[in-house]
């Protein structure tokens, strides 16, 4: 690991006494003191103007890469362009201003905006009913596993307690599944990324609560052999859990109803338009086959009257029969899902069909762009992503990383790095439906130029990035050994 490069002075002290960034006016109340100890009186508080804090935070914004800024093709995590009409529905005060608590008589409109989302996801999916509480992909995945244990629970089934989880699936399906108490058992792939048969129905069995199965997989690759895969689960009792993260391969092609699902997720924050990183906010909904309905997390929105004379719907919180219980304070994202709403609103049925037609296209283009420079170990038709490895065997000391970090000085954000674990020296590239030819003709222009460079002068690859205001940094030290603040308090 090379040291630390710093490419100009970052942590400079900008107080001077006096300065004041902000002046109050006159109190026009009794001023009262502050209870004692809630600021510390050796506390350093900066003096600085108002134009050194502008000018600190905007410089600090432009240290991060965004997708306003560049391409940024992290794969599985669909960093796409998002229209920005959506933000401003978002911020309407009617819907900023609202409270979870009001009566809710008084908030009929963001009721019917849940109620309609909730509709259109079902349509979408091919599925029969949707909570929107979780909060993100995991806690919807969290929340189709819990869905599922009650599920047998119910019909006195309680000796199911594993679940099936692919080795190309999301790297949170096992641990959810493992959170909710279930056995978890991995299913390899075969030669051409599906799922082993032969392996899965050898583990179906009367303990199973059944699979959950990412679709199309971290691979980029739809399962050729679903509907085997799924009447293999069914035979056996067990039920079925698709991890909809990659949805905006399939939007207004395939669903997963009709392939014959029971539960499956959504990430509102990746397929329908919310910027996505920075730790949230997301959105998980889970939508459910028939026989599930009565088991989703409580409440969900429901039409509870309709006027005679105007026909006009009054909606209402209801709980399912048998719901699992509530998964999150009060209902969901609801600010995640004014912008879904937006967008599929705006979009429509061919726009979001033509969502999927784009990001396959774009994820075909590239991979054929780069088959021949990169080796991809699973190199057929693919969805919205497919992964390459990072290495040659006539480049020994080039690794995924240094390709990654060689990126960033041609201004793109790396790709995701070591997974799915199958792929040795994985880069998984997911181009996304927004990303025009010529930037991914760019792209693959650098990766070209990234190759060639680890064959002849692979120091240039091993010290990138060159461009960066940081060189490279010890992840795993930075990880493990947290410095949150400026000041050395350790020192002091």
């Amino acid at each position: 690991m090379s040291e630390i490069k710093i490419r100009e002075p970052l942590l400079v002290e900008l107080s001077s006494p006096g300065r004041r960034a902000v002046r109050f006016p006159a109190a026009d109340v009794p001023l009262a003191d502050l209870p004692a100890g809630l600021v510390r009186d050796d506390l350093p508080l900066p003096e600085v103007s108002e134009v050194d804090v502008v000018r600190h935070y905007t410089r600090l914004s432009q240290f991060n890469h965004g997708v306003d800024i560049n391409f940024y093709p992290l794969g599985s995590c669909t960093m796409k362009y998002n229209p920005k009409i959506n933000e401003d529905m978002a911020r309407l005060p009617g819907f900023t201003q609202v409270h979870p608590l009001q009566p809710e008589e008084t908030v009929q409109g963001a009721l019917a905006l849940m109620y309609y989302l909730q509709e259109y996801l079902k349509e979408i999916t091919g599925m029969a009913g949707v909570s929107l509480q979780p909060a993100a992909g995991a806690h919807g995945e969290l929340t189709g596993v819990l869905i599922m244990r009650a599920y047998h629970r119910s019909r006195g089934d309680t000796k199911r307690n594993k679940i099936l989880v692919p080795d190309s699936a999301h790297g949170t399906n096992p641990a959810s599944s493992a959170m909710s108490g279930m056995r978890v058992v991995e299913i390899p792939s075969d030669a051409r990324g599906n799922i082993d048969l032969e392996k899965l129905k050898a583990e179906c069995d009367d303990t199973l609560v059944g699979l959950m199965i990412t679709n199309p997989n971290t691979l980029g690759l739809f399962e050729e052999h679903i509907e085997e895969v799924v009447q293999a689960v069914h035979d056996a009792g067990g039920l079925v859990y698709g991890d909809g993260a990659n949805l905006n391969a399939l939007l207004g092609i395939a669903r997963f109803g009709d392939m014959g699902f029971d539960v499956v997720h959504l990430n509102l924050h990746k397929t329908f338009s919310t910027p996505h990183g920075g730790g949230g906010p997301g959105s998980g909904p889970v939508a459910v086959a028939e026989h599930l309905v009565d088991f989703l997390p409580s409440p969900i929105v429901a039409v509870v009257d309709e006027d005679e004379e105007d026909g006009l719907p009054t909606f209402g919180l209801v709980t399912p029969k048998r719901s699992i219980g509530r998964v999150k304070a009060f209902y969901g994202h609801f600010g995640v899902m004014v912008r879904a709403l937006t967008y599929i609103l705006i979009l429509g049925a061919d726009g979001l069909r033509q969502v999927a037609e784009d990001a396959v296209l774009n994820a075909n283009y590239l991979r054929v762009l780069l088959q021949d420079t990169y080796h991809i170990p699973y190199n057929r038709l693919c969805k919205h992503e497919f992964v390459a490895e990072g290495r040659w065997e006539d480049a020994p000391g080039v690794r995924a990383l240094d390709i990654s970090k060689r990126l960033m000085d041609f201004g793109f954000h790396p790709p995701t790095n070591y997974f799915p674990l199958i792929v040795p020296e994985a880069l998984m590239i997911e181009p996304t439906e927004t990303e025009s030819k010529d930037t991914l003709d760019a792209f693959a222009a650098a990766m070209k130029q990234i190759a060639r460079e680890a064959h002849e002068n692979p120091e240039v690859l091993h010290e990138a990035p060159h461009t960066t205001p940081f060189g490279r940094v010890d992840e795993v030290k930075a990880a493990r050994e947290l410095v949150l603040t400026w000041f050395d308090w350790a020192k002091k």
